[in-house]
């Protein structure tokens, strides 16, 4: 079995709640005693972007389903867009 096999394999298993568990651990850690200033903020924004880059490409930026899928209305939909840019 690849590397990347067993890599995959392993992505798989992990749930999206023990990735993300996983990852701010390995933030804190990598931090040391830094405290970061307006962390949820800046979490909110680190998980959003990519989020909806996902959801632009999964629905082929078909706002209507990208707002169906994440639950909430179009224009809040559409505000978050242009808040990171991704509005055509």
């Amino acid at each position: 079995m690849s590397e990347n096999t067993a890599t995959t394999e392993l992505l798989d298993t992990i749930t999206l709640r023990q990735a993300v568990k996983d990852t701010l651990r390995n933030y804190f850690t990598n931090i040391g005693n830094e405290q970061p200033v307006d962390f949820y903020s800046i979490l909110l924004e680190e998980i959003e972007r990519p989020l909806l880059e996902t959801l632009i490409n999964h629905t082929h930026y078909n706002q209507v389903k990208m707002a169906n899928i994440l639950g909430i209305s179009r224009g809040t939909l559409r505000k978050k867009l242009k808040q990171y840019g991704m509005l055509d």
